[in-house]
């Protein structure tokens, strides 16, 4: 698979994307884009090897990996990298396109088919960090603070910690929850010392408009795209698998059960492997569907 590297300038904001195949396809499929956030192009790597057959599209976000942003801003707002991917599928001239969406790449690519409902042929949206979808969105709203107050006091080490503990808890965010105390980094292995820095897009409160997001019900059910939620089957019961069953929920579907885990399409070098193998074959199906 040959792969070619190019740049889009949108306003504000300078793409790097990359095509893996030819363009136009050479079987005639829709380009299949895969998108993240705050994760760049290079995490679907694994991904995109078991799928040689298809012409890939990946991109880096504005303001991450190897694209620049001249706006002004340093939050990350669905809507607006929604606006850049629109860009990048127009500039390709192939629409509508296939798209897997990972965890906030899932809620960009939500706005991008509430906004240009003509882009998209068929959305697989993967664990979305809906936050305001889920039925206690005002306590897990604290528990997302406390992650950002936990980055603020004590650097990257702490906050990651606490985004873990946050994301693997089982269930609503009852006062148990928030009783426990502080978790250790050291305990997952993470830095304790603080490097100083506070402009991780993760850990800071810059992608809450990402997790904040409210989704356009009304525009996703007009819209001609087949949108299919899903779940991977080692995350059932925590943040992310909550979140996506109730968006499943308001958009009257059940979600498609995916292997592994958040990042179930990672190989070994990610340093949280997940099963791409199986992941790639699942996703196929579920396309070809």
């Amino acid at each position: 698979m040959t792969t070619h590297t190019h740049t889009l300038t949108t306003p504000g904001a300078e793409l790097t994307y990359d095509v893996h195949g030819p363009v136009p396809t050479a079987d005639g499929r829709p380009l299949l884009f895969m998108i993240g956030q705050p994760m760049t192009a290079d995490g679907f790597a694994a991904l995109v090897a078991r799928l040689p057959d298809r012409t890939v599209v990946t991109y880096d976000p504005r303001g991450l990996g190897r694209s620049s942003r001249s706006d002004g801003r340093d939050d990350h707002d669905p809507e607006v990298q929604a606006g850049d991917v629109h860009a990048l599928i127009h500039t390709l001239g192939a629409g509508p396109v296939e798209l897997f969406g990972s965890s906030g790449g899932a809620v960009v690519a939500l706005a991008l088919v509430a906004a240009y409902p003509d882009d998209v042929v068929t959305l697989v949206a993967h664990e979305p960090p809906l936050l305001s979808a889920l039925p206690d969105a005002e306590a897990a709203e604290r528990a997302r603070a406390g992650v950002r107050d936990a980055y603020d006091k004590s650097g990257w080490g702490a906050g990651m910690a606490a985004f873990i503990a946050m994301t693997s808890w089982q269930g609503e965010y009852t006062d148990a929850y928030f009783a426990q105390p502080a978790p250790d980094p050291a305990a997952f292995g993470l830095p304790t010392q603080d490097d100083g820095s506070r402009d991780d897009p993760l850990l800071s409160d810059r992608s809450w408009a990402v997790s904040g997001h409210q989704l356009d019900v009304g525009a996703l059910a007009a819209a001609p795209t087949r949108i299919v939620l899903a779940v991977g089957e080692e995350s059932e019961g925590v943040f992310t698998w909550r979140t996506a069953e109730a968006a499943a929920t308001l958009l009257g579907q059940r979600p498609v059960v995916f292997p592994s885990h958040h990042g179930g399409f990672t190989d070994a070098s990610s340093g949280y492997p997940g099963k791409p193998d199986e992941f790639a074959l699942r996703l196929r199906e579920v396309l070809e569907a």
